[in-house]
């Protein structure tokens, strides 16, 4: 497999303009908070996938995950994230996955360490209870591009594993708040391991009521 770029900067670099702008206006925030909390948010959603993708299956049962629930979701073109944020963020009224399935995508990600890490991005990024709502707006953003990794690098789980792992590990190396986010989420017992387990052995529920 390739060294390719952070996916943290190639995600920033696709939710410029547009995509900021509704997601600092959905939370109440200006664009420059909201540019700083995104720049935390997803080396913490990616090294924690990066955590989970480590353990024994998890790569697999995530790979299967990205295939069967999110492949459909996978933008296309320029206004592709865009389209699918709008989707998210509109899913309580339309047909979109909405917040409700955001919701549970995190639960995956983040298992029992949900909380504390919706509580260390709000603290750290003045967000306060609004970081639960960018991390549900973020989560199917971001599957929805590994999916597309998936599909066109052609990545199986051991590429996918390797690629998650590398971003695990810049986050922890560069720090930054969300690099100081996710290893003190993954260190919280000490051992270094997020205790997830099973995590992915969910199935069909990754994205919630979303068919």
């Amino acid at each position: 497999m390739n060294a390719s770029p952070s996916l943290v900067d190639e995600l920033m670099s696709q939710l410029q303009g547009a995509p900021m702008q509704q997601m600092a206006q959905q939370l109440g925030t200006d664009p420059q908070q909201m540019q700083s909390a995104v720049g935390a948010a997803l080396p913490l959603l990616l090294g924690a996938l990066g955590q989970n993708a480590a353990q024994p299956q998890g790569a697999a049962d995530l790979l299967g995950a990205l295939q069967r629930d999110h492949s459909a979701a996978v933008p296309q073109g320029l206004g592709g994230l865009g389209d699918l944020l709008g989707s998210v963020l509109g899913g309580a009224q339309g047909g979109g996955a909405g917040l409700g399935g955001s919701a549970d995508i995190l639960g995956h990600i983040f298992g029992g360490n949900q909380q504390r890490a919706e509580a260390g991005l709000g603290q750290a990024t003045g967000l306060g209870g609004n970081a639960g709502n960018l991390l549900q707006m973020l989560a199917p953003i971001v599957m929805a591009f590994l999916a597309s990794r998936v599909q066109s690098g052609g990545l199986d789980a051991g590429g996918l594993g390797q690629a998650l792992g590398q971003e695990r590990e810049r986050a922890q190396a560069q720090g930054g708040l969300g690099g100081g986010l996710l290893g003190s989420l993954l260190d919280q017992d000490g051992d270094g391991q997020v205790g997830m387990g099973d995590l992915f052995k969910i199935g069909g529920a990754f994205l919630g009521g979303r068919r």
